[in-house]
C-alpha cells in the first residue's frame, strides 16, 4: 500500500481514543482504510490526568486501527482541547520603514510575531493566532493586505490560548506510545473542516461539539474563524446526574441515556416505565422516562445555554455579525433525542447535525459518518493538507535550486521571487508548537 499520502488522525477524548487512518481517493475524497477505538482512561475533561493509563489507551486505539487498516502507524496528527482553553481578540499594528516597497509576507509573518509577544499568564501559551481582517493606513475591512502599499499595516486577531504543560503532556503520551508527532490541530477547527461547509462558513455558523467531558464552540463568519470556546461540561455530566438522579451505577446511567434518554420532556407520556435490574439480589428499579427526560432536560438546557452566552459574547446580535447558517451540533453529545428542537427553542436559531460526510468519499461505512468520528475525521484531513503542503515546499525548493544553478542570481526576475516568498512564508504556529513540542521531548529524554 503506497504510504506516502495515508494521514492518521488521534482523537484524545474523555471518553474515548479515535485513531483513524484515512487517504485521499483518486476524486480527492477522503477514504477510511481503518478505525480503532478504546475506551479513554486517564484524560479529564479533554486534559490528561494519567500519563500511563493514556499511553494504554492510546496503544490499544493504535493497534486497532493498524489490524483494521493493514497499515503500520508511525505519525499522527493529534487534536488538543479541554478546558484550559480560551480564547481573545487582539489589534496589533507595525509601522513600516519603506511606504514606497509593497506589503509582502514578510511583513505579515513581523505582524503575527508581535502578536506571539503578549504576556500570558504563568504556564499559557499562544497556540493559534488568527488574523480577522487587516487596516491598511486607516483603510479598514482589507481581506489580503500582500501586494498594496501602505506605511502603517494594522489587523485584528482572534488569539486561541492553551497550558503549556497540558499540550506537553499529550506529545509524552503520543511518543511514550511509539508514535512520532506529525502535528497538532485545534479540536473544534478539525470538527469544523469535516462537517462544515464553505458555503456555511460564509454565511456565518455557529459549530457546537459535544463531546464527553468538554463542549466545543468555534464561530464562523465571511469563511474566516471569529471566536472559539471551550465549556467544561459534556455528555458525562448528563450521565452523571442520571447515576445520581436515579441512584443506579454508571454503565446503566450511559445506556438508559442512549436508549431512552431525551431532552424534551413533554414527549413521554406518565406511565412509560423502565426497568434496571437491580445490584447482586436486589429489587429491580423502577424508572419513569418522564423523570429521566426532566433530569437530561436541565442539564443540558445549562450548557446550550452557557454556549449562547458564547455565541452573544462574539456578537451574535449585531447585524453585521448575523449567523445566517444558524448552528450546527456534532460529536457524541448530539446524538441525543430531540436535542435539536431544544436548541432551537433555546436559541432560536436553525439548527441541523452535523455528519462528517462533507468530504468522505461516497461508499464510507455508516459509522464512520456519526458525529461522534467528526473530530478524527477533521485530524485526518489536516494530516492529509500537511502533507500537500510539505510536497509543494519540496518541489519549489527543488526547482528554486535549478534556477540558482542555471543562472546567475542577480538575473532571477521579480515575477519569481514574489513567487518563491510564499515557501519561506508563514509556517502556522501549530507547526511552530508542534516543532517545540518535540524538541522539547527529544531533550527531556
Amino acid at each position: 500500500m503506497e504510504t506516502n499520502n495515508i494521514s492518521v488522525g488521534l482523537d484524545i477524548g474523555t471518553t474515548k481514543i479515535v485513531a483513524m487512518v484515512g487517504r485521499k481517493n483518486d476524486y480527492g475524497k477522503l477514504e477510511i482504510l481503518g478505525i480503532g477505538k478504546s475506551k479513554s482512561l486517564g484524560v479529564h475533561r479533554g486534559v490528561v490526568n494519567n500519563i500511563t493509563q493514556t499511553i494504554q489507551s492510546i496503544q490499544q486505539a493504535v493497534q486497532e486501527a493498524e489490524a483494521a487498516s493493514g497499515y503500520k502507524i508511525e505519525e499522527v496528527t493529534v487534536g488538543i482541547a479541554g478546558q484550559h482553553i480560551r480564547s481573545l481578540q487582539h489589534s496589533d499594528y507595525i509601522t513600516r520603514a519603506n511606504s514606497e516597497l509593497v506589503i509582502d509576507e514578510d511583513d505579515i509573518d513581523r505582524l503575527i510575531n508581535q502578536v506571539h509577544k503578549l504576556v500570558m499568564l504563568p504556564g499559557e501559551e499562544i497556540i493559534h493566532v488568527l488574523p480577522q481582517e487587516y487596516k491598511v493606513d486607516g483603510q479598514a475591512e482589507v481581506k489580503e493586505p500582500v501586494g498594496m502599499y501602505g506605511g502603517r499595516l494594522e489587523a485584528n486577531f482572534h488569539v486561541v490560548v492553551g497550558q503549556v504543560s497540558s499540550i506537553r503532556n499529550i506529545g509524552r503520551c503520543v511518543k511514550s506510545a511509539g508514535l512520532g508527532l506529525e502535528g497538532i490541530t485545534l479540536e473544534p477547527l478539525a470538527s469544523a473542516n469535516a462537517v462544515l461547509s464553505q458555503e456555511e462558513k460564509e454565511a456565518g455558523v455557529a459549530l457546537i461539539d459535544i463531546g464527553g467531558g468538554t463542549t466545543d464552540l468555534a464561530v464562523f463568519k465571511d469563511g474566516i474563524i471569529r471566536h472559539t470556546a471551550v465549556i467544561p461540561f459534556g455528555g458525562n455530566v448528563i450521565t452523571e446526574d442520571i447515576k445520581e438522579g436515579c441512584s443506579i451505577i454508571e454503565k446503566q446511567a450511559e445506556l438508559l441515556k442512549i436508549k431512552f434518554g431525551s431532552a424534551w420532556p413533554g414527549e413521554n407520556k406518565d406511565n412509560e416505565i423502565v426497568s434496571i435490574p437491580g445490584l447482586r439480589g436486589r429489587e429491580p428499579k423502577e424508572i419513569t422516562l418522564k423523570n429521566l427526560s426532566k433530569i437530561i432536560h436541565a442539564r443540558v438546557v445549562e450548557i446550550i445555554e452557557q454556549v449562547y452566552v458564547e455565541i452573544k459574547n462574539y456578537g451574535h446580535d449585531e447585524q453585521k455579525k448575523k449567523l445566517i447558517g444558524g448552528i450546527v451540533l456534532t460529536g457524541g453529545g448530539s446524538q441525543l433525542k430531540h436535542l435539536k428542537q431544544l436548541v432551537e427553542y433555546i436559541t432560536g436559531m436553525d439548527t441541523r447535525i452535523g455528519y462528517p460526510n462533507e468530504h468522505l468519499a461516497g461508499d464510507s461505512d455508516d459509522d464512520v459518518t456519526s458525529p461522534l468520528f467528526a473530530t478524527a475525521v477533521g485530524l485526518v484531513m489536516d494530516g492529509l493538507k500537511r502533507q500537500d503542503k510539505k510536497r509543494v515546499e519540496a518541489v519549489e525548493e527543488e526547482v528554486v535550486e535549478e534556477q540558482v544553478v542555471e543562472e546567475d542570481e542577480t538575473t532571477i526576475s521579480e515575477a519569481q521571487e514574489v513567487e518563491q516568498q510564499p515557501r519561506k512564508e508563514r509556517k502556522s504556529f501549530l507547526d511552530k508548537l508542534t516543532e517545540r513540542v518535540k524538541d522539547f521531548l527529544d531533550n527531556a529524554e
